[in-house]
C-alpha cells in the first residue's frame, strides 16, 4: 500500500493507546472493604 494505511493508523492507536493508560493511571484504585468476621461464638 503506497499511502502507509497500516503504519497510520497503528500511529494513531499507538496516541490512543498512551492516552488511555495516562488517565487509567490517574483513577483512584478501587478498594476491596471485606467486613470483619464476627469471632466465632462457640470457642
Amino acid at each position: 500500500m503506497a499511502d502507509n494505511f497500516l503504519e497510520r493508523h497503528y500511529e494513531d492507536y499507538q496516541v490512543r493507546k498512551a492516552a488511555y493508560l495516562r488517565k487509567k493511571k490517574h483513577l483512584p484504585k478501587i478498594k476491596l472493604h471485606l467486613p470483619e468476621r464476627p469471632e466465632d461464638e462457640a470457642l
